[in-house]
């Protein structure tokens, strides 16, 4: 029997967790949906992603309200993918920020990626009829930027670590509470999507300058806070595991000249033991090896998805 499409079928709503990592700091997770943050400054706020639609950002704001009224100075965007992009309307953000790679990515396939999440994950959309359009990036930066918090709440740095999830992804490091939101670079104890992704740029150096922060707190893309040095950096590695294990099974099947199947068939079968049980692991892993084997046939640069192509690996793949 095939199975149902991505994540259409994940209709049930998830507990969601609003933690207080350090004065001023704070994450909200959800039982493997896609996390975010705020970070407070002297009078102001800083959001890290904004969720796939208003509404569900003004759920998240409504729960933050619990514990500062200060209003959203920035929106910072881990990267360009719908779900972390499209609520940015609801916080009223005078500055929305972004890496210069995001902005061409969105720019570019912006609107095939809003409409192939919102297949895969119709429950995340809540209220999409409230989305006026893209979420473009106010400021771009190449490297990094860091924003003044004012007083004594230090600064937060937003730095571009490499190509790796996508080719644009950031992270935001808080160095006084040495909080680290990785965005989708790292995940806890969840799967990775890597449908958009560097595999073999992101095991190595990307994932390297993430755990160079030696931070004490991680919110990874998705899954529980990384609390402490040891489960901060078993989530670096969980997730170098993960890439590490597509790549072993991927790569001898393409030069053997196998089969695209039989590439799926042979990673489902060494990952699903550790990571089938995890959040969206059957729905990420034929665009995971669809991906992986493009960069095996040298395209560098990812294809879009769209709605039509996601159906046709799916039924190819998991069908």
């Amino acid at each position: 029997m095939s199975k149902a499409f991505a994540s259409s079928a994940d209709l049930a709503e998830k507990q969601e967790t609003l933690e207080v990592l350090s004065d001023g700091v704070y994450a909200l997770t959800a039982e493997g949906d896609p996390n975010v943050g705020a970070v407070e400054g002297e009078d102001f706020l800083v959001c890290i992603d904004a969720r796939a639609t208003p509404s569900a950002a003004r759920d998240w704001l409504a729960r933050l309200r619990e514990h500062t009224d200060k209003p959203v100075r920035y929106l910072v965007l881990t990267h360009y993918h719908a779900v972390r992009a499209l609520g940015a309307a609801g916080f009223g953000a005078q500055i929305v920020l972004a890496s210069a790679p995001t902005r061409t990515l969105i720019l570019e396939r912006g609107k095939e990626d809003w409409d192939s999440e919102q297949g895969r994950m119709p429950r995340l959309f809540k209220g999409a009829d409230e989305i006026p359009g893209l979420t473009f990036p106010d400021l771009s930066f190449d490297n990094g930027v860091e924003i003044d918090l004012g007083g004594s709440r230090g600064t937060l740095e937003l730095r571009f670590c490499g190509r790796g999830h996508t080719a644009g992804d950031i992270v935001a490091w808080h160095g006084k509470s040495k909080s680290l939101f990785a965005g989708d670079l790292v995940e806890a104890e969840a799967a990775l999507y890597t449908g958009d992704a560097f595999h073999m740029d992101w095991a190595g150096a990307p994932l390297d300058r993430v755990k160079a922060f030696n931070a004490d707190m991680l919110v990874g893309g998705r899954g529980a806070v990384a609390r402490g040095p040891e489960a901060v950096n078993a989530a670096i590695e969980q997730t170098r595991g993960f890439l590490r294990g597509m790549i072993d099974n991927v790569g001898p099947v393409h030069a053997a000249g196998g089969t695209l199947k039989q590439a799926f068939e042979a990673t489902h079968k060494a990952l699903a033991p550790q990571f089938g049980h995890w959040p969206i692991f059957e729905h990420c892993l034929p665009f995971n090896v669809q991906r992986l084997w493009d960069e095996m046939d040298g395209i560098d640069w990812p294809r879009v998805w769209t709605m039509e192509r996601d159906r046709a690996v799916w039924a190819q793949l998991q069908g």
